[in-house]
């Protein structure tokens, strides 16, 4: 215990060193983290020489930092850039991945320094990173010293070289190449070389200052193309080129305002300006001194400015010996050393005048007139002169006091005035411009006003002229109808020359031509005449005019001048009706069964054509006992009073037991005046049939009219009788073909039923006759017949239309068979007295639809044949029965 008390400091101590020496050992074992260096090619390390392209999306993962500790701590990342420049990346610390955060732009800034960083929480790393922005095709071509403007002479030879543009572009590699072209223009008088710029004229074109002098030429810079956004694009700019032509002198003086014309007045005095001429250089782009002289024709009266060009008088005007002068004047162009380069020449004429003191004047053949007149026809062709008109103006002065315009006063647009600007004196041409308006018709004389009024002169003298023009005239219009059509209504029996419907036509030419003649024509014009000259129109006088035979006529009447023009109008003619017909009974004297309970009807018939001529009213004008009878004003249904509903009630009316009455119905229509007829009607009075159905109704309908039941029975006969020789014709025609009998191989296998019984109706219970209903019960119950029967048969005679019996009974179960299968039969017309029959089909088969005994045809066979057949059908049913049922 006191050991361990001695060794307690020391331990302790020794401890304390342990502790302190483990602490040196693990700060000296402490290493810096560090990047893998991957090289420039890499996308993950220490970003060393990294490149990436200017195009790269803002947002896009770029890099991703990569190092490692190398006692495996946890290392973090950071990236920075220098003090104020731009930050285009920024770095996740846990990952290292480096994303872009600002756009690259190459042609700015192609290289980038920046300080990427590893750290493991005690030691940091720093390096300097250099990343360098490749180039994508995402610049235009530049032009440089723009605007683009060129002088040319107008006289540069074809081909020269006139100008050379430049345009560069900053991309890189095919992308910072450039070629030019020039956009294409119709005429285009210049080219372009696609690799220097070279502008050049196009061989075989020149400038030429006096028809164009500036020229624009859009040149386009394109590069060789590159790729952008993974896209490859190609680039261009364009530029416009000015070119300025220059003026050549190659052109002589030119006069402006020509032609030249002076004055000089009655009031001049030498020295007076008379005109002045002026000329340019035609070389407008740098032009020369102009020098004016005359050359001759001023006969010493006129003297020029050679600098100004004015002309002036030189002597007095009653000294001029012309009235007219014609001055050839010179304009000269020099140059800089006052050589003379090139002249021109024009001619001034100087007209001698008095002063404004005569107004414009009008002449006639005879001397001065104011009033013209002419005589023509309506409507001239337009552009025609009226060369009946000789009309001369003129105004004694001279120069601008000569000068007068000349206008038409009138109908406007009628007539027109030529010339309409007289100097001195002319002769007035009157033209036709408006044919239409010139009408007879409307005008018979038009009437104008020719006006002449001074235009430079202050006392704006003028002068007046009337123009008459007389009308003549012609035929230039076709008769007119006051209506397309007329309607027109005349009574029937209207008698004939009656007056149907008055037509008018008017012409409004004069004379002759005015006159219309009316004629007409037509497939309704036949009971109808038109008076030539009235128009009107009347019936033919043998013409009778029946409504009930036909009411509506339409015909065409015609309106023509003495010159044939005509026009057509339709004429529409209803024949009104009258009531000139009575109500007409069938007869006067009628008989009718009434049935307790049900009318009778009687009926008149008017033939008259229209309502209410042909409407007609029944009464009962007088009946016999009165008081028994009411009718229908409209239908003619005549029934008892309602109280009468027994034959008791009847037979207690009148002591009369046979029940006829007499009753006088009249018929009286609704014309005006009214027409009416009257018949008498014999009622024989009986109570209802205890029959019922059609046949009973029928029979009793017809009880008053026997020959009608007689015809439908006759029809019902004729009927049947039709059908039953068509079936002998259809069985004959299919015998004819085969008549070998052969069985028809089926096996039927069938529960056996009961046998069924024929039933046969009334006669009157069907639509049908007995002779049908037998037919059809026999035809259920014999076989069918083959239809590919052959053999060598003599043809039998033609069918009486017998129905074969059934075959004889061997066994019960048979002939249930047989009666369910197609049996053959023979092909043959038998007796009906040849088989045995059944009581119900002997007394059916032995009287035809009107009951009386049919008679027997046994004589178109023998009776060898008909044995024969028998014996072969049975042997044939006997046979088929063995082989083919059980």
């Amino acid at each position: 215990m006191p050991t361990c008390r001695m060794k307690g400091p020391h331990t302790l101590r020794l401890a304390l060193v342990l502790l302190l020496l483990r602490v040196q050992l693990a700060g000296q074992s402490d290493f810096a983290p560090f990047f893998y260096d991957n090289g420039p090619s890499s996308t993950n390390g220490n970003m060393a020489l990294f490149s990436i392209s200017e195009d790269t999306p803002v947002g896009t993962q770029v890099y991703t930092l990569n190092g490692t500790d190398p006692e495996g701590d946890g290392v973090r990342y950071g990236l920075t850039f220098e003090k104020g420049s731009k930050e285009y990346f920024r770095v996740d610390p846990k990952s290292g991945r480096v994303t872009l955060i600002s756009a690259l732009d190459r042609e700015v800034e192609n290289e980038i320094s920046l300080l990427v960083s590893i750290t493991d929480g005690r030691n940091k790393v720093v390096e300097n990173g250099r990343v360098f922005v490749t180039d994508a095709n995402d610049e235009k071509p530049e032009f440089l010293n723009l605007p683009f403007i060129v002088n040319v002479p107008e006289d540069t030879k074809a081909g020269s070289s006139i100008f050379t543009v430049q345009a560069v572009d900053k991309d890189l590699g095919s992308g910072g190449s450039v070629t030019y072209f020039l956009q294409t223009f119709p005429n285009t008088k210049f080219t372009i070389d696609g690799h220097s710029g070279v502008l050049r004229i196009k061989p075989g074109e020149f400038l030429d200052y006096e028809t164009s002098k500036t020229h624009f030429v859009t040149v386009v810079a394109k590069d060789g193309g590159g790729k952008y956004n993974g896209q490859h694009q190609v680039m261009s700019s364009s530029a416009t080129v000015t070119i300025n032509v220059l003026d050549a002198q190659d052109s002589p003086p030119t006069f402006v305002g020509t032609p030249y014309f002076g004055y000089v007045y009655e009031v001049s005095v030498p020295g007076s300006e008379i005109f002045t001429v002026f000329a340019k250089d035609g070389d407008q782009g740098n032009p020369n001194p102009i020098q004016y002289s005359i050359v001759n024709g001023s006969d010493g009266s006129f003297s020029m400015n050679s600098s100004s060009g004015c002309i002036t008088l030189t002597t007095y005007p009653v000294q001029l010996r012309n009235e007219l002068y014609e001055l050839k004047v010179q304009a000269s162009e020099f140059g800089p050393e006052n050589e003379l380069l090139d002249f021109s020449t024009t001619l001034v004429t100087i007209r001698v005048v008095d002063l404004n003191n005569h107004p414009p004047t009008f002449y006639g053949e005879n001397g001065p007139q104011n009033r013209f007149e002419l005589t023509m026809y309506e409507h001239p062709p337009e552009g025609e002169i009226l060369r009946g008109l000789k009309i001369t103006v003129n105004d004694s002065d001279q120069g601008a006091n000569a000068k007068f315009r000349l206008r038409l006063v009138g109908p406007g647009r009628v007539l027109r005035v030529v010339p309409q600007t007289v100097l001195n004196e002319a002769q007035v041409t009157i033209i036709v411009e408006n044919s239409t308006a010139i009408d007879y018709e409307r005008y018979t004389f038009l009437s104008f006003k020719l006006l002449a009024i001074e235009i430079d002169t202050p006392e704006r003298f003028s002068a007046t002229a009337d123009i008459i023009i007389h009308l003549l005239d012609t035929n230039d219009n076709t008769p007119k109808f006051s209506t397309d059509y007329y309607i027109a209504r005349i009574p029937e029996n209207s008698p004939g020359g009656s007056n149907v419907v008055s037509i008018t036509a008017t012409d409004p030419d004069s004379g002759l031509w005015g006159e219309v003649k009316y004629s007409i024509y037509g497939s309704g014009a036949d009971l109808f005449l038109i008076h030539p000259t009235s128009g009107i129109v009347y019936t033919q006088p043998w013409a009778t005019l029946d409504a009930e035979v036909k009411s509506k006529y339409n015909f065409y009447v015609k309106a023509e001048d003495t010159e044939g023009k005509y026009s057509l109008a339709e004429v529409f003619v209803t024949v009104l009706d009258q009531n000139d017909h009575p109500p007409e009974f069938n007869e006067n004297f009628l008989e009718k069964t009434m049935i307790i309970g049900a009318p009778v009807k009687v009926e008149a018939v008017d033939d008259d054509a229209e309502e209410p001529n042909n409407v007609i009213e029944y009464s009962i004008m007088k009946a016999d006992p009165e008081n028994v009878f009411d009718i229908n004003t409209s239908t003619g249904e005549i029934k008892l009073k309602p109280f009468i509903k027994s034959m008791e009630i009847v037979q207690n009316i009148t002591r009369q037991k046979d029940c006829k009455w007499s009753v006088v119905v009249q018929a009286r229509d609704r014309g005006s005046p009214s027409f009416t007829t009257t018949a008498v009607v014999k009622i024989d009075i009986t109570e209802a049939n205890p029959l019922s159905g059609p046949m009973a109704a029928f029979l009793m309908q017809s009880r008053d009219n026997p020959m009608k039941a007689l015809g439908m029975v006759a029809g019902v006969i004729s009927v049947m009788v039709m059908i039953t020789v068509l079936i002998s014709t259809a069985i004959y025609m299919r015998n004819s073909k085969s008549n070998r009998i052969e069985p028809a191989r089926r096996i039927i296998r069938r529960r056996r039923k009961e046998q069924q019984h024929w039933n046969f109706k009334a006669p009157f219970g069907s639509s049908e006759g007995p002779d049908r209903l037998v037919a059809d019960d026999v035809e259920s119950n014999v076989p069918n017949r083959n239809k590919n029967n052959s053999g060598s048969w003599p043809k039998p005679p033609p069918p009486s239309a017998p129905v074969l019996p059934p075959p004889p009974v061997a066994n019960p179960r048979l002939v249930v068979e047989r009666q369910k299968s197609a049996v053959p039969t023979v092909s043959g017309s038998l007796s009906s007295r040849s088989y045995s029959r059944t009581p119900s089909q002997k007394s059916i088969a032995s009287k035809d639809t009107e009951g009386r005994p049919s008679q027997s045809k046994e004589g178109t066979i023998s009776s060898a044949l008909v044995s024969e057949l028998k014996k072969r059908m049975e042997q044939k049913i006997i046979e088929a029965n063995q082989g083919y049922y059980y």
